[in-house]
Order: structure tokens, then sequence, then C-alpha cells
């Protein structure tokens, strides 16, 4: 399957509300400075990780079904900073989250990660993906071909 079902820059360019799977609460991690970076770009992030309260002053949410349905239906975008092996495991979090508000997401791995079966599952939910892409890096590029 490809690597992505909507062009990453169009992403950037039309939604603002990123919910972050696996934010991390260490500024030296990839998983703290790239939703920084968002937040830094106007960008509104909705951190997900069950070990923190707060990370980068936005509240955070043990994982995505703890999130209300009313926060959870501004979400545009989950952003996943999971290891591979666990993007199936998300991809059902973010297809039942679909059921559940009606929100048309789009999953986004992290760059180098990549998982053929979380594919399947978003396809089968009608869940826009992109994969093996950094946001931080594709927002510096977005403006250019």
């Amino acid at each position: 399957m490809p690597k992505f079902t909507v062009d990453p820059k169009d992403v950037m360019r039309r939604y603002r509300v990123i919910a972050v799977v696996g934010a991390s609460k260490n500024p030296e991690k990839e998983a703290y400075t790239v939703p920084a970076y968002l937040q830094e770009q106007g960008y509104t992030i909705i951190p997900v990780n069950p070990t923190a309260d707060v990370i980068n002053g936005a509240r955070v949410f043990p994982t995505l079904s703890d999130i209300p349905d009313e926060l959870a239906r501004k979400v545009d975008v989950v952003d996943v900073f999971r290891p591979s092996e666990e993007f199936p495991q998300v991809a059902k979090q973010v297809a039942e989250m679909k059921r559940r508000t009606g929100r048309p997401y789009v999953f986004w791995g992290q760059l180098g990660l990549e998982n053929e079966e979380a594919k399947k599952v978003l396809a089968d939910a009608k869940v826009d993906y992109v994969m093996d892409k950094c946001m931080r890096i594709e927002h510096r590029f977005m403006g250019r071909p």
C-alpha cells in the first residue's frame, strides 16, 4: 500500500488541530520538539500520554478515547510517535474515534515509521493516512514545490 492517501502538504495547510499520541515530556525527544514547533506555528496540540498531566502547557489525555467527544470533534490529525508495531492498535482507536464523533481524521505516522496492517485498518475505516513523514519537515517545506 502507498505511504499516504492524502498529500502531506495539503494536510499541513488545511488542518490545525493535532492530537499527538506518544507526546513526550522530555524536551530532548522528537515527540516533544515536533509538537512544540507545531504549537509555535499556530497549530493546536492535544498531547496523548498516559504518564503526564501537562506537556508544553497543554492538558494531556492518557489515551485517544479519553479525549472528551466535544474536543475530539475538533481534532483533524492524529500524529503518532509510537513504534510502528503499535500503529495497528492506534489505527483502531482512530477508527473508533471516527465512529464516535463522525470526524474524518488523518492518521500521521512519523518519519521512519510505517505499518501495512495499520494501513488496512485505516483504509477499511475510510481514514486517510500519511506514514514515514515528519510534520515539522513538511511544514518547513510547505511553500516549496
